[in-house]
């Protein structure tokens, strides 16, 4: 199992320095999440930076680009990191896609599954192993001239993660992707009753292998060797918990595990402006569930204890701001990362 820090927008120069340090401590990669910045510069500039560790995108989002478009991008940074890059994939919520990216949005499971198969053509003409030929419901990829196409190289088998949540996209990635972005409110029991038979159904369904579809889990982690230590982490954590919790279509999360009408009581505190009162409704009890609260000691063990057997890479999702709260906390973080690689 894979340990990587999740990060977001800043310049290049600290995409690079921060790369540099995960790096030189364990860290296994960097998982860059689209929000008020693209990723793929600031991959470039981390990529040069720190030559051994393994970049993805959690997630780009997906319907606003051309599938030609996304193509390219990873094509070129799987052949400038030497194969060190996974295209991760997200359908982002409606409002967005329509209303700040100007796109339109319908279908959002079919046309994902068309997305992600006009970018694996995009990926096949490229290698040189058919002309490309895409005629789906929503994309249609027929033109690629020889001097419109990428130079070839020796890393052109790019996997494709996708962001998957309920049973229909969950369904799409045991279909055709490579690996799956876990939402990082997730519990055990959302993954082993919702998510891996829904993934293993559809994989037979298509005659694929459930074992080649990777798991990528972003962790809550709140490492600490006194509550007073946690105590930051754990309030962003419960705030975090909480913000995911006001979605309707996530509100199996909390019923799964009996937290009745959870929804609704922190919709409220959202609504009311009240985030202090919205992230005090999720209990240490609730928090248990969710994320993952340890000593810096015992972390890697209760890493490598919940996800060992069904995650191929974890990722912290807390542990940018905990560094930069703290810069002594690096290297505790590193040994983690090394602990749990090494398990």
């Amino acid at each position: 199992m894979k340990f990587d820090l999740m990060t977001g927008a800043s310049t290049w120069a600290d995409a690079a320095g921060l790369a540099q340090d995960l790096e030189r401590v364990g860290f296994s990669g960097m998982l860059w999440t689209e929000t008020s910045q693209v990723p793929w510069m600031q991959i470039a500039a981390a990529a040069t930076a720190a030559p051994t560790l393994t970049f993805t995108t959690g997630i780009a989002v997906a319907f606003p680009r051309s599938p030609m478009v996304s193509a390219q991008i990873a094509w070129e940074l799987a052949q400038n990191t030497e194969g060190r890059f996974r295209l991760g994939l997200g359908s982002q919520v409606k409002a967005h896609i329509e209303r700040r990216y100007a796109t339109e949005y319908s279908k959002p499971g079919p046309r994902m599954r068309d997305y992600v198969e006009a970018v694996q053509a995009c990926f096949r003409a490229f290698r040189g192993d058919e002309k490309l030929s895409h005629d789906g419901e929503f994309y249609k990829l027929s033109m690629l001239p020889p001097q419109w196409t990428p130079p070839r190289h020796a890393h052109g088998d790019i996997k494709i993660d996708i962001s998957a949540v309920g049973p229909y996209m969950t369904r799409v990635a045991g279909e055709v992707a490579d690996g799956i972005h876990v939402h990082p409110w997730h519990s055990m029991p959302y993954i082993e009753n919702r998510l891996l038979p829904g993934v293993a159904a559809a994989a037979e369904a298509v005659g694929r292998d459930v074992s080649d579809i990777e798991l990528i889990v972003p962790v809550f982690m709140i490492p600490g060797d006194t509550p007073e230590e946690r105590a930051a982490l754990t309030h962003r954590a419960k705030t975090q918990i909480a913000f995911y919790g006001t979605t309707p279509n996530y509100a199996f999360q909390f019923e799964d595990l009996g937290y009745e009408g959870m929804t609704a009581k922190v919709g409220e505190r959202l609504k009311a402006g009240d985030v202090n009162g919205m992230a005090a409704l999720i209990t240490d009890e609730m928090l248990e569930d969710y994320a993952l609260v340890a000593t810096w000691d015992e972390m890697a063990d209760k890493l490598t204890g919940r996800y060992g057997n069904t995650a191929s890479r974890v990722v912290t999702y807390l542990g940018e701001e905990e560094m930069r709260r703290d810069p002594h906390a690096l290297a505790k973080w590193g040994e983690i990362a090394t602990a749990v690689v090494d398990a």
